[in-house]
């Protein structure tokens, strides 16, 4: 099987608790004060939704559909948008990496290397876009 698909079943059996998003806010948050500053006016089940499709867009694009959304993302996520630095998304992956494996009970080192390296490519190409 490909490591875009055990990827892909990995968030499926991660999705099937709220909690993930929850807990992976937690996470992220925690790493860094000052992105915990960027979310105290946050609407967060609206941010969690939107949470959920981006790490699916990622999936998505790894596993063959156009990068159209996540240059999108890129876009929003900009020095002209939301400022978002490009040192946070190692620490969003670290975070997002943690909430997989509190999650997801076939989490193993050889599925988070996998989920790494399918996601990394669509991080890079939004973190390109500051």
């Amino acid at each position: 099987m490909k490591d875009t698909d055990l990827v892909f079943q990995s968030y499926g059996r991660c999705c099937n608790s709220d909690q993930f998003f929850v807990d992976f806010y937690d996470h992220f948050m925690s790493s860094s004060d000052a992105i915990k500053k960027r979310f105290v006016n946050t609407d967060m089940p609206a941010q969690r939704h939107l949470l959920r499709n981006g790490v699916m867009q990622l999936i998505l694009t790894a596993r063959g559909m156009p990068d159209r959304k996540l240059r999108a993302l890129g876009e929003s996520h900009n020095r002209n948008h939301f400022n978002i630095n490009p040192e946070w998304y190692s620490l969003w992956l670290d975070a997002l990496m943690k909430t997989v494996r509190l999650h997801d009970p076939e989490c193993t080192p050889k599925l988070e290397k996998a989920w790494r390296e399918v996601l990394t490519p669509g991080i890079d190409l939004i973190r390109g876009a500051y």
